[in-house]
């Protein structure tokens, strides 16, 4: 059992002031240590106190510039501060140094969706899928960049994949139904809408396709 055990094993147990102590301890007694300002980011990271990881992560990166893991953590610092570009700079390091793992891939793909960079979000998320294609979430976020770069075959093939890993996933029904209007199905979207409602019925932007529908239909008759 390493030395960062007994703090780790806190942290999961929820014991947040107990890892604090434990972790603090640690830089104390090994200041040079990256690793234990990367738990102690980890710790801060989990508690919602952003500025603070960065700190943490940020002297791991002083201590270790090859620290994947430290820039991992920056990135979803950054993620979480809505600082994308720096949260994608991080990601990208975290990647050359060796961290290739779906979670990464994942975030990084996250970080051009939210910024709207659709076509460059796609290769890192169709690489978290493909590491890891059990991870709903992983899944919908890239049907949603196809839907965005209007791959929309391949979109209703990964919303429906979604609702075969979760049958109740609301989103996946609204998505389906927003891409059904674009291929003009408006009976086939209005089903869409009305199966997402019924899972989460107060699912606004179901409830509004639904409302449009219905008053497109009857400005028709």
């Amino acid at each position: 059992m390493t030395e960062m055990d007994p703090g780790i094993q806190y942290m999961q147990g929820g014991k947040l002031e107990e890892a604090a102590k434990y972790f603090t301890e640690a830089i104390e007694k090994h200041p040079d240590d990256p690793v234990h300002y990367i738990n102690f980011g980890n710790l801060l990271l989990h508690m919602n106190d952003y500025e603070r990881a960065v700190r943490f992560y940020s002297r791991a990166v002083e201590l270790d510039d090859k620290a994947a893991t430290a820039h991992y953590g920056l990135g979803n610092a950054y993620f979480e501060q809505e600082q994308y570009d720096q949260s994608k700079q991080h990601f990208q390091q975290a990647l050359q140094l060796g961290l290739e793992e779906a979670d990464t891939y994942f975030m990084l793909g996250l970080c051009f969706l939210y910024d709207e960079q659709f076509k460059l979000a796609l290769p890192y998320l169709q690489r978290a899928v493909e590491l890891d294609e059990e991870d709903v979430d992983m899944q919908f976020q890239y049907g949603l960049a196809l839907a965005q770069t209007e791959q929309l075959d391949h979109a209703k093939e990964i919303f429906h994949q979604v609702l075969e890993m979760e049958a109740n996933h609301s989103d996946a029904y609204y998505n389906l139904g927003v891409v059904s209007l674009f291929e003009e199905d408006i009976d086939q979207a209005l089903t869409y809408f009305n199966q997402a409602l019924e899972i989460q019925p107060e699912h606004v932007l179901a409830a509004n396709g639904k409302q449009q529908i219905e008053k497109m239909l009857e400005d028709n008759q």
